[in-house]
Formats: structure tokens, C-alpha cells, sequence
């Protein structure tokens, strides 16, 4: 923008410019022309005149007087002429000084407005890029403060619901070291699950493949059993071995951990179910004596409830019982390295 109203204030100048030099132009070739004109007449004028000296020349007669009149009139005439467009054209060049003068001053006033012209604009555009923003935050807040509102209409039209909580004795926990059953509470469905004979499955085939001489990790599958199915990692490596004075190499191969797992969710009956009579769980129980043998549930957060009743149940009917929490997504884990780990009952 500042160049265009630049250019546009030089045009016009220059316009003005050409048009008095111009006129300069033309008073010059005007001065020298009568200047020629003037020095041809003065120099006829004084040829005539020596030549009228002579005496044998005629005197001048009054015709030549008043040629020779006019010529001077038209020389002051010319000479006047000359002085005027002197003055003219200095005139003309002062005004042109203080036009140009002029013309710096409005160029520099110019370049100044737009300087801070321009520099407005940054300060609008910041402003207005701020204020986006701020707006942007606010309508944020706008719909989170909503979105509460919301949230706290809903939970003050629901009525909170009576939970009763029944306290059951709660005996010193202790190690069990008899017969565990277990069981496993998911989505609130209760299975049982069958780790005596799935240890058995393992120890069958880890005593079919332990024999293989290739070192390393590996892992392997049995089952299903009740619809369990049991994953372990063994070990193999080789060692050396003394007897007497001999030096022998044996194979050694342990099973490191199992995870038991059914293989179909969601697996098991119905919390329920199972509680509204005593027929399942007297069933599933049966030939486990509550003095001699533990009742241990691998309990799944979204069960916890469930588990309480459950818990109620077994003590009615003389059980001690265990829980292992398990986390989501997590299989059942039995580590064997360590020699395993037994449940706290109370």
C-alpha cells in the first residue's frame, strides 16, 4: 500500500515538472530568438549609421528614423521580455525548491503513517488471535461445565441404593496346608477348577518329553479338563554330575510355572444360581471334609461382590476359605521354581 500511494504522489509531480519545464523551454528559445533578432538590428543600425558618416553618404531619411525607432522599441521590448521570464523562471525554480521540499516532508510523514499503520495491524492481529483463542478456551469450558451439569442431574435423580452389610467372625488367617479346592469367580459365574488333574496332565507330559536332550525354555498344553486348560513353561539344561570317581552329563528338567484357563469365555454358572440352593456347591464339595480341606476362589475384580455371598455361604457350611484376587485379563498362575505358594485361609 505504501508503494502505490508512493508512485502515485511521484506521477502527479512529475507531471507538473514536465509542464514548467516546458514553459522554461519555451521562454528560453523566445529570449534567444528575440535576442538574435535585437543584436541583427543594432548591428544593421550601426553599419547604416557609420556608413551615414561618410560624407558622402545621404543623410538618413525620416523613414529610416522611424525604422530605425521601431528596431529599438522592439529591442527594449525583447530585453524587457527576456528580464520578466528571468524573474518568471526563478520564480518557477523556487517553487519547484519548496514543492520538492514539500514533497520530501509529505514522503517522509508518509512512510511514518504507514509505519504505524502496519504496526497496528500486528497489534490487531495479535488482539484478534487472542481473543480466537480465548473464545476456543472458553467454549471448552463451556461444554466440560455441561457435560457436570449433566453428570450431576444424573446422580442427583438416581436414589442410592440400601446395601445391607452382614459381619461375618473373622478368624486369625492361617496357612493352609491341607487339601485346597479351587474355584473361579469371573463376571459373576462360579467354575471349579480342576488343578489336581490338570497337574497330573502336566506331570504326565512332562515326564514324555523331559527326556529330549535339546536345552532351553520351552512351553506346552494339556487338557482341557472341565473345560480348563493348563499352559507350563519347563526348563531344560544340562549338568555335570559326579558319582564316585566318575564325571557324567544329566539333564535336568523342571517346570517353572502353569496358568489354567478355560478355553471359552464367560465359563461357569451363574452366582446366582449357584446360591439360591445348596445342590452345586454340595455336589462340587463332596468327599472334602471342612476339617481337613480349604476352599480357595481366584476371585476377578467385577466379582468382588459376588464373593462376599459366596464366602457367606462356605462359612455356613463349616469351610474355611481363601481368596486370590486376579487382575483383569490375567490367566490363573501357579509358580512351581519356588515350590509354589499356599493360600491364607480364615
Amino acid at each position: 500500500m505504501s508503494r502505490r500511494r508512493e508512485g502515485e504522489i511521484a506521477v502527479g509531480h512529475d507531471a507538473f515538472l514536465d509542464i514548467v519545464a516546458n514553459l522554461v523551454g519555451i521562454l528560453i528559445i523566445l529570449v534567444v530568438v528575440l535576442g538574435a533578432q535585437s543584436h541583427s538590428v543594432i548591428s544593421s543600425a550601426m553599419t547604416e549609421s557609420e556608413a551615414k558618416v561618410d560624407p558622402d553618404l545621404i543623410p538618413a531619411s525620416e523613414g529610416d528614423l522611424d525604422e530605425l525607432a521601431t528596431m529599438a522599441v522592439r529591442a527594449a521590448s525583447a530585453q524587457t521580455d527576456a528580464k520578466r521570464l528571468e524573474k518568471t523562471i526563478k520564480s518557477l525554480d523556487a517553487k519547484i525548491a519548496r514543492q520538492s521540499e514539500r514533497r520530501t516532508v509529505l514522503l517522509a510523514l508518509l512512510k511514518e503513517a504507514e509505519d504505524v499503520l502496519e504496526q497496528e495491524q500486528a497489534s490487531l492481529d495479535a488482539d484478534r488471535r487472542a481473543i480466537a483463542k480465548a473464545e476456543a478456551e472458553a467454549e471448552t469450558l463451556r461444554r466440560q461445565l455441561k457435560e457436570l451439569d449433566d453428570t450431576e442431574q444424573e446422580l442427583a435423580s438416581r436414589r442410592p441404593q440400601t446395601i445391607e452389610i452382614e459381619n461375618l467372625p473373622t478368624p486369625m488367617a492361617k496357612t493352609v496346608f491341607g487339601k485346597e479346592v479351587y474355584f473361579r469367580l469371573k463376571g459373576n459365574r462360579l467354575s471349579v477348577i480342576p488343578f489336581e488333574e490338570l497337574a497330573e496332565e502336566i506331570g504326565r507330559d512332562f515326564r514324555r518329553t523331559s527326556g529330549s536332550s535339546r536345552e532351553g525354555v520351552s512351553d506346552s498344553a494339556v487338557g482341557p479338563v472341565r473345560g480348563f486348560v493348563a499352559r507350563y513353561v519347563m526348563n531344560r539344561s544340562n549338568e555335570l554330575v559326579t558319582d564316585g570317581n566318575k564325571v557324567a552329563r544329566m539333564t535336568r528338567a523342571r517346570v517353572m510355572v502353569a496358568s489354567f484357563e478355560p478355553l471359552r469365555e464367560p465359563h461357569g454358572d451363574p452366582i446366582d444360581q449357584v446360591l439360591a440352593s445348596d445342590n452345586w456347591l454340595d455336589i462340587e464339595l463332596a468327599g472334602h471334609s471342612p476339617e481337613t480341606s480349604t476352599v480357595t476362589v481366584a476371585v476377578y475384580p467385577d466379582s468382588y461382590g459376588a464373593f462376599r455371598k459366596l464366602r457367606e455361604k462356605f462359612y455356613a457350611k463349616g469351610y474355611a476359605t481363601a481368596a486370590r484376587p486376579i487382575k483383569d485379563g490375567n490367566p490363573i498362575y501357579v509358580n512351581f521354581s519356588g515350590g509354589g505358594s499356599r493360600s491364607a485361609a480364615q
